[in-house]
C-alpha cells in the first residue's frame, strides 16, 4: 500500500514515541502505564494549544516567538484583576487572559503586516515588550496558592475520570478540555473554511494569495490574533499547574513549541503542516524531556536530543519539498 508523504511522516513520528517508549519501559517497567499516559497528556497540555496556534501561524508562512510573553500576560493580569476585584471565576479568567491575548495577538499581526520586517524579528521585540509592560507598570510580585483565586486552583484538581490502579487511582484531567475544543476549531478554520484556504495560499506566495482575492492584511490578523487567544488560555492552565504565578515562568519555552511543530511537519517556508504532526511532536519533546533521568542521562541531553531530531526532520521536510518541486518541473536552489 502507498502511502501519502503527510501518512509518511506522521507513521515516523508514531514510530519514534513507540521506540523511545519502548526503550524507556525495558528501563522502568512503571512507565509502560495508563498513569504515563494520562500525565502526557497533562503536561502536554500548555504546549499543545500554543503549538496549534504556531501551526496556523506557520502555515501562513510567518513565525511568532511572543507567545510565551503573551501567556504570562494574559495570566499574571487576569490573577492580578480578581485577586484585586474579587472574582473568582474559571470562566471569567478565561475569557479575560484570551481577551488579552487576542489584543497583543493583533499587534504583533498589524506590526508584521505594516512593518515588512520579519516576523521573527518583530516577535522578538514584542516579547520583551509585553514582559516589561507587565513587569514595569502591573507588578512583579509571586504569588502562591494562599491568594490564588480558588477557581483555578480547583481547576488543576479535577478529572473527566479515574481509574483505579493497585497503587492508588489516577485520571484524566481537565486540561485537555481547552485542547480539544482548540483541536476542531483549528481544523475547521483549516480545512473547512475560506479563511484557512486563504492561511494556505498565503504560506505558499502571498502575492498569487492576494491576486486570487485574499486579504493579506485580515490572514496576518487573524492568525497572530488567534495564536494570542490560545496563548492566553495556555495562561490559565500553566497557573492551574502549578498553582502560582511567577512572573517570569514560561520566557524562554519558544523554542521547544517550535520544535515541536517542524518536528510535526510544519515548514519555515510555509504552506504545509497538519494538526496531528505538531501535536505529536509535542508528545515526542514532552517525552524527551521527562524521562531522559530513566535512561541515566542528565537534563543537559534534553536539548542534544531535541535539537538533533528537529535538524532531521527539517532536512526530511526539505527533502521532501525538492523531491515535490521536481515533480511539479520547479526547480529552485
Amino acid at each position: 500500500m502507498k502511502f501519502r508523504r503527510l501518512d509518511k511522516r506522521i507513521f515516523f513520528l508514531l514510530g519514534i514515541i513507540v521506540v523511545y517508549s519502548t526503550i524507556v519501559g525495558l528501563k522502568n517497567p512503571y512507565f509502560l502505564s495508563i498513569q504515563t499516559v494520562f500525565d502526557t497528556i497533562r503536561s502536554s497540555s500548555e504546549a499543545a494549544l500554543v503549538a496549534l496556534g504556531l501551526l496556523v501561524i506557520m502555515i501562513a508562512g510567518n513565525i511568532d516567538i511572543s507567545f510565551p510573553a503573551i501567556a504570562l500576560f494574559g495570566g499574571y493580569v487576569t490573577v492580578v484583576i480578581m485577586i484585586a476585584t474579587g472574582i473568582d471565576n474559571l470562566f471569567f479568567a478565561f475569557a479575560l487572559s484570551t481577551l488579552f491575548g487576542v489584543v497583543l495577538g493583533l499587534f504583533n499581526g498589524f506590526l508584521v503586516h505594516s512593518l515588512k520586517i520579519p516576523a521573527l524579528i518583530i516577535t522578538l521585540g514584542t516579547q520583551y515588550l509585553f514582559h516589561g509592560i507587565m513587569t514595569t507598570f502591573i507588578g512583579s510580585a509571586t504569588y502562591g496558592a494562599g491568594v490564588m483565586p480558588k477557581s483555578i486552583l480547583s481547576f488543576s484538581a479535577k478529572q473527566l475520570f479515574q481509574i483505579k490502579l493497585q497503587y492508588g487511582t489516577t485520571g484524566l484531567t481537565y486540561f485537555v478540555i481547552p485542547v480539544v475544543i482548540a483541536m476542531a476549531v483549528t481544523w475547521f478554520i483549516l480545512y473547512r473554511t475560506m479563511l484557512g484556504r486563504g492561511i494556505f495560499a498565503m504560506g505558499n506566495s502571498e502575492e498569487a494569495a492576494r491576486r486570487v482575492g485574499f486579504n493579506p492584511l485580515v490572514i496576518r490578523l487573524f492568525v497572530y490574533g488567534y495564536m494570542g487567544a490560545l496563548a492566553g488560555m495556555m495562561g490559565i492552565i500553566h497557573l492551574a499547574s502549578v498553582n502560582a504565578v511567577y512572573p517570569n515562568a514560561l520566557i524562554g519555552t519558544e523554542m521547544m513549541v517550535i520544535a515541536a511543530v517542524v518536528l510535526g511537519g510544519a515548514s519555515f517556508s510555509g504552506g504545509r503542516g497538519t494538526i496531528l504532526g505538531a501535536l505529536l511532536g509535542v508528545v515526542i519533546i514532552n517525552l524527551m524531556n521527562n524521562t531522559l533521568i530513566f535512561l541515566g542521562l542528565s537534563s543537559s541531553w534534553n536539548n542534544f536530543c531535541v535539537g538533533a531530531l528537529m535538524v532531521i526532520s527539517v532536512v526530511i521536510t526539505s527533502y521532501q519539498e525538492r523531491l515535490e518541486n521536481r515533480r511539479k518541473l520547479l526547480f529552485t536552489d
